[in-house]
């Protein structure tokens, strides 16, 4: 599977200069979230991967990835809803074929 690279909307709040970054790879979701000095970054392998979550508003949606692990969810919001939901079919595609 290539990696899927997803950026939220700059238009969306704590997005304005340093966009969330979602990549989707073959082992992991990974979340990158720049500041001036910082990146914090979360990654989740995706056989760790509990559920997905998207809470779809008029214009953007809000994704929520928990893990089995019990530790803290990767969360992103002001994405598009195409890309929310593709996000998540390649989450759950992976599992389908890790469960394999």
């Amino acid at each position: 599977m290539a990696t899927e690279t997803f950026q939220a909307s700059r238009w969306t709040k704590g997005n304005h200069l340093f966009a969330t970054v979602i990549e989707v790879t073959d082992a992991a979701v990974v979340r990158r979230k720049r500041s001036w000095f910082t990146l914090n970054e979360i990654s989740i392998h995706l056989s760790k991967v509990a559920s997905v979550r998207i809470d779809t508003g008029l214009l953007w949606s809000d994704i929520l990835v928990e893990s089995t692990g019990g530790s803290d969810p990767l969360t992103s919001h002001g994405h598009g809803k195409a890309d929310a939901r593709r996000i998540k079919e390649l989450i759950e595609a992976a599992q389908t074929r890790g469960a394999r």
